[in-house]
């Protein structure tokens, strides 16, 4: 059967693309091609901004409890397919059937979130702030908002997105990312499904032409972005410098400090699933892990014992503990990551080099002893399932090898020590901070919080920050006097 073609999703009808360019969709855990992409067209993109620009007064008009049960519709509808939806997340990304169902259910939960919004849009006022006079903060939507979004959560990173833009009043052009396209496809048939109008919400397809756009088209109002730190500056200086409200969430070297009491069983399962959960392909992965103290060597070895019994294949078998990489030049780059820590003296624990096969993207855990900060094993985002190990002597050198980072998306602490954890959380440069926790992802109502290069912008994904972005105010200062008539001698009629 030949591959499927991806449409776009514009005005409220899909709509196969007129360009010759195009992208092969693979399934990472077999290399087969499951669906050939077009890229949208520059009259395409055109048509999907101007279709959500002409939805946006009514849409904007329409009673905010009225938008919060269209968002109450999706939510049903994403959880009667739940199953489906992350059976798609596992067949585009590869990852574990367990891991895409939480991928789905994190979804979800920001759905969820969205439908609070006849509360969350609420505004303030101030009787009586002068004599006679009042003053109130209303908030209205910015307009048309586009979403770009990654391979690495091709169903919950538009979420993050879609339901709070929408439920603010605003309409959505989405760029999901070339590698993963599906999901985006099928939240389109849903959202059509709960209701939502034609032209409020629309999908394009490509690649920088396509980003490059949004960015500068006039008829966008806002940009949120996910991905890589070097795109995420790209993103937030372009759309800023025309204009555009840009949130752009970037890369990530998330380090995960082991003091010398914390719980060893516990400690390395969550190691492990941090940094080799989705192949390490997420912006949270645990990438360094730093044993302080004497317990470096009881902690490698216990990781190496770990490590090797990991089961990677593909993810749609219940077995599998670890799926492939999303394409064969990731894990090219992946390789050369691994030789060239080689070379500069780390001490590779487990090769994942052994695990590479003649079908799918397959590169098997690895971890890597004695890394110093002057290697691009520790400076690099890898974005692979690759673990570092660099010692520390105590906590304030475990706290300097951690903020020397030019990233500062997460960081957790293993301790047993309050005194500890406090020092930790207090001292550290990341936005989200683990305790015991190997993967500090907030909930839907906590914003997602990078520091640094990890993020550009001043309000973060999620969370309260997701609705002050998603929504401009005014603010109405009123006075209504009593009596009638006009009094041309009165000082307000004097022209003062």
């Amino acid at each position: 059967m030949p591959p499927t073609t991806v449409p776009a999703y514009i005005d409220g009808r899909f709509r196969e693309s007129g360009s010759d360019e195009r992208e092969e969709i693979f399934d990472p855990s077999t290399g087969e091609v499951i669906a050939l992409l077009p890229y949208s067209t520059a009259d395409e993109v055109e048509a999907a901004i101007r279709a959500a620009r002409a939805a946006a007064p009514a849409w904007a008009d329409t009673p905010v409890p009225d938008r919060a049960a269209v968002m109450f519709r999706f939510k049903q509808l994403l959880e009667d397919d739940f199953e489906e939806l992350a059976r798609l997340v596992t067949r585009e990304n590869g990852k574990t059937l367990d891991e895409s169902r939480g991928e789905v259910r994190r979804a979800i939960e920001v759905v969820d979130f969205a439908c609070g919004a006849p509360t969350m849009l609420m505004g303030t006022n101030l009787d009586q702030i002068a004599d006679g006079i009042d003053e109130e903060l209303v908030r209205f939507p910015v307009g048309v908002v586009a979403g770009i979004s990654p391979f690495n959560f091709p169903n919950m990173v538009p979420l993050w997105m879609i339901p709070i833009a929408l439920v603010c009043g605003n309409t959505f052009v989405l760029k999901p990312s070339q590698r993963t396209p599906l999901s985006a496809i099928r939240l389109a048939e849903l959202l059509e499904q709960a209701g939502l109008p034609p032209g409020t919400f629309n999908v394009v397809h490509g690649a920088k032409q396509t980003v490059d756009a949004l960015l500068t088209h006039p008829g966008v109002d806002a940009v949120s972005f996910v991905g890589s730190a070097q795109v995420a500056s790209y993103i937030y200086a372009t759309g800023a410098a025309h204009g555009k409200r840009v949130q752009a969430l970037g890369g990530a070297k998330n380090h995960l400090v082991v003091m010398d009491d914390a719980d060893p069983e516990r400690t390395v399962s969550s190691l492990v699933s941090s940094a080799f959960g989705n192949a390490g392909q997420r912006c949270l992965a645990g990438s360094v892990a730093v044993p302080v103290g004497g317990i470096g060597d009881e902690l490698v070895a216990a990781l190496k014992d770990r490590v090797e019994g990991l089961r990677v294949g593909p993810g749609s078998d219940p077995s599998t503990e670890m799926g492939p990489v999303i394409r064969d030049e990731r894990r090219k780059e992946l390789v050369s990551y691994v030789e060239e820590g080689i070379e500069a003296g780390a001490q590779p624990v487990t090769d994942g080099r052994s695990l590479i096969r003649s079908e799918g993207f397959y590169l098997g855990p690895t971890v890597f002893d004695h890394v110093t900060p002057d290697m691009r094993l520790w400076k690099d985002e890898l974005f692979g399932p690759i673990l570092s190990v660099v010692r520390a002597a105590d906590i304030d050198e475990a706290l300097r090898v951690v903020n020397s980072s030019t990233y500062g998306n997460a960081a957790s602490i293993f301790t047993s020590s309050g005194a500890n954890a406090r020092e930790f959380r207090r001292r550290v440069e990341a936005g989200m901070v683990g305790i015991n926790i190997g993967i500090a992802a907030p909930m839907a109502f906590f914003p997602f919080t990078g520091w640094k290069n990890s993020f550009f912008g001043d309000l973060h994904a999620t969370g309260a920050d997701a609705w002050r972005f998603y929504t401009r105010h005014k603010v109405v200062t009123s006075r209504w006097w009593t009596g009638g008539g006009f009094d041309a001698a009165a000082p307000e009629g004097r022209g003062h």
